[in-house]
């Protein structure tokens, strides 16, 4: 049942079969051609993220509609310690799909008095993790780095979290935000309670919004994808890459830091990586690098928390994401 589910919902092999018949029965291409398996695999996945992303940020949203930001805050506000970590990063899996949309309900965390451990473990489980980038995830990937991914992202957000934490750094943050949070007595207005016709429109509204901020990095990401699949030689590859560089995964996470997209826009990339024979942690490590540091949300942080801070998250994170992809790589060349 699983293998039928997987084949028809998530890898779409229905939707592969139908492209193939497009471009060979209706444009007479030759599906031996390398350009025409570009082809093939940019329409493929373009088409199946898109279907799969507009589902699924409506079944998500409608979730997310029983937790807005108050709630949210109300629920970590009965937590401490390595607990509150815990439940900020799954918390952080129900929010918005990339990092700069996550950052101004971090905000309000932070202004409502959250210890600055739990807001930052929400901070890096929120662009990294969600049920949405799972399921695309293992459509393409398959469950077990899928799972893999997710187990990581929550594990590093936590961790990340409490180091914060601990480090007592509460006052690092900018000025403007300490006097808020100074002024601010944990009041919060109660959420307008929703009925079901109004969760729905909401939920539409929200596959609207998502699309039209990461459909440009949507393609980007297919096509480059489409470029290493096809085009690129696997040497090439392997040689910035491969298991015989031991700086692979340092690069991966060097490469991506720079890049702004979310979870869906690096999917169809790191799928050709894996296919050039890259290794799984190399790929985590670039997936996290992109989706948790990118430079335009580490510039609106900026605003947000002073130089200290700011690169004590940047360090943590790296560290974190350097040693989750040797640590993959290390058990995958052992299994």
């Amino acid at each position: 049942m699983f293998t039928l589910f997987n084949d028809i919902f998530l890898k779409m092999t229905w939707l592969s079969n139908l492209v193939w018949n497009l471009l060979e029965d209706v444009f007479g291409l030759n599906p031996d051609d390398n350009y025409v398996n570009m082809l093939h695999f940019f329409l493929y996945d373009i088409v199946k993220i898109f279907i799969l992303l507009s589902f699924l940020i409506f079944l998500i949203s409608y979730i997310q509609s029983y937790f807005p930001p108050e709630r949210t805050t109300k629920i970590l506000q009965k937590y401490k310690g390595i607990k509150g970590n815990i439940i900020g990063a799954l918390l952080g899996t129900l929010t918005p799909f990339c990092s700069c949309s996550s950052i101004p309900i971090f905000i309000g965390f932070t202004r409502a008095g959250l210890p600055l451990g739990i807001t930052f473990s929400f901070l890096i489980s929120s662009p990294l993790v969600d049920l949405a980038s799972f399921l695309i995830l293992m459509s393409f990937l398959g469950w077990e780095i899928a799972l893999a991914y997710v187990v990581v992202g929550l594990i590093l957000a936590v961790i990340g979290g409490s180091i914060i934490d601990k480090m007592g750094l509460e006052d690092e943050l900018q000025d403007y935000v300490l006097e808020m949070r100074m002024n601010n007595n944990n009041g919060l207005i109660d959420p307008i309670k929703m009925t079901r016709k109004q969760r729905i429109s909401y939920s539409f509204d929200q596959v609207l919004e998502i699309v039209k901020k990461v459909w440009i990095y949507i393609i980007i990401g297919v096509g480059i994808g489409a470029l290493i699949h096809n085009v690129i030689p696997e040497d090439v590859i392997s040689f910035i890459l491969g298991s015989n560089n031991p700086f692979s995964v340092i690069v991966a996470a060097g490469v991506g830091i720079p890049m702004y997209a979310d979870i869906f826009g690096t999917i169809p990339i790191a799928e050709a990586l894996l296919t050039k024979g890259v290794g799984v942690g190399t790929v985590l490590a670039f997936m996290m690098a992109v989706t948790a540091l990118s430079l335009p949300s580490m510039v609106m942080l900026s605003k947000v928390v002073k130089k200290k801070l700011l690169i004590t998250f940047i360090v943590i994170v790296t560290v974190g994401i350097i040693i989750v992809g040797y640590l993959f790589n290390f058990i995958i060349i052992f299994i």
